[in-house]
């Protein structure tokens, strides 16, 4: 798991999440709490639209590399900094698997009707299984 720098300002009782290193992703919060869990949110979504866009993943930065950029000095301007833990999709891999002749035709099918690939329809699966589970 990787984790992507967070800050966080107040302004007025209410609090706005951002991330450096995902220009764009931003959320609020009328609680530091709520901030950060609807931050993480936003960032999951933000990364997984990235992805399905064909984006290039950015390259997270240590808080100490970003305290460097004088681009970002603004931001660190009464921030609280917090590491919100984001899954950054690692590269495909081949695998073989055996599965019941029924089943995978039945995969098939409804990856198609969904427009997805068999890979893409079954790691989209296995995705809502564990975050379930």
């Amino acid at each position: 798991m990787s984790y992507a720098i967070a800050l966080i300002h107040e302004e007025n009782g209410a609090f706005g999440v951002s991330f450096p290193d995902f220009p764009g992703c931003v959320s609020t919060g009328r609680s530091i709490d709520e901030a950060m869990a609807k931050g993480a949110q936003a960032l999951a979504l933000h990364v997984s639209g990235m992805v399905e866009d064909g984006e290039p993943l950015p390259q997270l930065r240590s808080v100490a590399e970003l305290r460097a950029d004088p681009e970002l000095a603004d931001w660190f301007a009464e921030a609280t900094v917090a590491a919100i833990e984001v899954e950054l999709p690692k590269r495909a891999v081949r695998v073989n698997i055996s599965i019941d002749e029924g089943l995978l035709e039945r995969i098939d099918r409804a990856a198609a009707s969904s427009g997805q690939s068999r890979s893409s329809f079954l790691a989209e699966a296995a995705k809502r299984r564990i975050a379930g589970a």
